[in-house]
């Protein structure tokens, strides 16, 4: 932007008068004291222009000037003397609304923030993006002592720029007494790390777990100033797990300042001993565990081929317990019943861990719940492990099955006790399948009926939750004959319950990952519903003219759709299904005698608009609506998005067609 010297003039003379009523000149020559006096080093006499730019911003001068400088332009004056032009800038159409955030005086608090990324090398060769095109964007997202963060997106770049700050209450879950300011020594025996993930969500809105850290946040404690700066090394996730794929530059400030900070010499005593007793608990239970496998093994030799599952290894590589994976986890107010829970976890997507190279073999990966809500996908082992702590979290005695589906295709599901005994299977990655277990007799006469299985699992080789671990020790490790008498040491084998707590339990070791509690939905369920209906009727018209077909949409009809389409979530969620007589009535009355009526509902979890159509186009039926030739003909499209915790979403959506039928 250039302007006329004139007018470069009168903006000089305006800004100079703003510095001069605001005594800048003054508070400037404050900062520069400051600086001077408490950063230099005795080494450094020289101040550079950076140095007091940043101490400007950082005491907030900057901001204040810029906040008084409010320039007002009549816009109907500028719409004589110049058409619009287009942006070649990243606008917003809206000013940026700055949050305030309440700090209480009394409690302390971490302020983290991220300046910045680089060496991921990874992006060396990504182009600059331009202006209004969609790129590929990291997300950073954090939880420490149950809150959660989630970074601005940045594009993805060799050296991304991340500047984002995070205030994290140090007195959350508080330790007994939440009214006393916490102190340095108090504060080094809180050892819950700040659990760092990278997402990657690319142009089609895919979302790619990067990379899972947790960040030893306390070395702040014995920092000069208390503010410290970090240079963190991320390394991959998976079969990547050893490779770095960036640097973050981190810069940690303790809020109000400490009074007496602690020396670098307790804290890495404290770090060590930490790690001493984590690790020989470990050790404890690794050596427990080889003792259980092998008393297991001599029950019978084949149980050397059956799904008992000790340890998985998490998204960073290392070995955990499985028992660690579950935990009960409460809702809030954001799920209402188990089975919301269930249709819940079914709509986060299910993605197998990416393996490099061909063979079939599938690359295990089980993810923390925190890398697992962010990337809103993961593997069937996700899904069983966070439903089952839901259930948990509703009271219920839920477990978590591993065993194989049809062609001994390895598979988890859940499983709950009712208090009758009834056994109930929980499909977590449909939500609306659920099986009562009813076992068949081996042993009964050949003629005597037999319940038929409807759930599709062959084979159960253990059943495990937070406290409670069962081998399955059986003739036969079959489903349709497992008798689920947990309390019958000759059909399941349990680990010591005081073994597993010594490992699994919150906080019993400094390597257990803090579960996250779950966060609303930010997806305006009605506009995200509208957005999408308009784009699918652009797309289907367009589809239409190239086949030299006019496109007349009827409304009415449109509107109808949507009690069908709240039916089948509620049936998904509910498995009860109502309001298909006022459907049915609808629609006779919407169509005229002499008119055909066709309707296609088809269900995603995603929200691109150009992927549903050309998924739907697939689809003989659809495709036959959507195409439609005949006499008057009246298309409609009715799409229904149904919001979830953690911004997960159930989308369904229904094309339908009236037309005069000619013979």
């Amino acid at each position: 932007m250039s302007l006329p010297p004139e007018k470069a003039s009168e903006l000089k003379q305006i800004i100079h008068q703003q510095l001069l009523k605001m005594d800048v000149h003054g508070r400037i020559r404050e900062v520069l004291a400051d600086t001077i006096r408490e950063e230099l080093a005795p080494e450094h006499q020289q101040l550079s222009t950076e140095d007091l730019i940043r101490a400007l911003r950082q005491r907030g001068i900057i901001d204040d000037v810029m906040k008084e400088l409010k320039f007002v332009t009549d816009v109907n004056e500028m719409g004589k003397t110049s058409a619009p032009k287009p942006s070649t800038h990243f606008v917003d159409r809206e000013p940026p609304v700055l949050k305030k955030t309440n700090i209480d005086p009394t409690r302390r608090y971490l302020y983290l923030q991220v300046l910045g990324g680089k060496a991921f090398l990874e992006h060396l060769q990504e182009p600059e993006p331009l202006p209004g095109h969609i790129c590929s964007t990291f997300t950073l997202c954090l939880h420490f002592r149950n809150q959660r963060f989630r970074s601005k997106p940045v594009p993805c770049a060799c050296e991304p720029d991340f500047q984002d700050g995070f205030l994290l209450e140090i007195h959350k879950d508080s330790l007994g007494d939440g009214s006393k300011m916490v102190d340095a020594t108090t504060m080094l025996s809180i050892c819950d790390p700040v659990h760092m993930v990278l997402i990657k969500t690319d142009t089609f809105g895919e979302t790619t777990l990067v990379a899972s850290y947790f960040l030893e946040w306390r070395s702040v404690l014995a920092a000069e100033n208390g503010i410290t700066n970090v240079a963190v090394e991320l390394l991959g996730v998976g079969t990547e797990s050893k490779v770095s794929v960036g640097v973050l530059n981190i810069r940690l400030e303790m809020y109000p300042p400490l009074n007496k900070t602690l020396s670098s010499e307790i804290t890495s005593t404290q770090f060590t001993l930490e790690r001493q007793k984590t690790a020989e608990k470990e050790r404890l239970f690794l050596v427990y565990a080889k003792q259980w496998w092998r008393e297991y093994l001599q029950i019978r030799p084949t149980h050397n081929t059956r799904l008992v599952k000790i340890f998985a290894q998490d998204e960073n590589g290392v070995n955990r317990p499985v028992c660690s994976f579950v935990r009960p986890l409460r809702a809030g107010r954001l799920l209402d019943t188990p089975r919301q829970a269930a249709r819940f976890v079914s709509v986060l997507g299910h993605e197998r861990a990416p393996v490099i190279g061909g063979g079939g073999g599938k690359q295990e990966q089980w993810c923390t719940l925190l890398a697992f809500l962010c990337r809103n996908k993961g593997d069937c082992e996700d899904h069983a492990n966070l439903l089952c702590s839901l259930l948990l979290g509703f009271g219920l005695e839920a477990f978590v099955c591993v065993g194989t589906k049809a062609k001994g295709v390895p598979h988890t599901w859940v499983m709950t006790c009712g208090s009758d005994g009834t056994i109930t299977f929980w499909e977590s990655l449909t939500g609306h399948s659920r099986y009562i277990h009813r076992p068949i007799n081996p042993d009964d006469p050949p003629l005597a009926e037999q319940p038929k299985p409807l759930y599709p699992y062959r084979t159960i080789g253990c059943i495990f939750n937070h406290e409670k671990f069962f081998g399955n020790c059986q003739p036969s490790d079959a489903v349709e004959v497992c008798v689920f008498d947990l309390h019958d040491e000759s059909k399941w084998k349990p680990m010591s319950g005081e073994a597993i707590k010594s490992v699994c339990a919150p906080g019993a070791t400094s390597s257990l990952p803090p579960f996250p509690p779950l966060c609303a939905s930010t997806i305006d369920a009605a506009i995200t519903s509208n957005e999408m209906e308009v784009q699918l009727r652009i797309l289907v018209s367009e589809h239409r003219k190239d086949l030299g077909l006019s496109t007349v949409w009827d409304d009415q009809l449109s509107y109808l759709l949507s009690q069908a389409l709240a039916a089948y979530e509620l049936e998904r969620t509910t498995g009860v299904s109502a309001g298909n007589e006022e459907f049915q009535d609808a629609v006779r009355r919407a169509v005229p005698d002499g008119h055909t009526f066709k309707g296609f509902p088809i269900h995603f979890v995603h929200r691109n608009a150009r992927r549903v159509f050309a998924t739907c186009l697939r689809s003989p039926f659809c495709e036959e609506i959507i195409c439609c030739r005949g006499d008057q003909v009246r298309l409609a499209v009715r799409v229904r998005v149904f919001a979830y915790p953690e911004s997960a979403c159930a989308v369904w959506i229904m094309f339908a067609c009236k037309y005069r039928s000619v013979l």
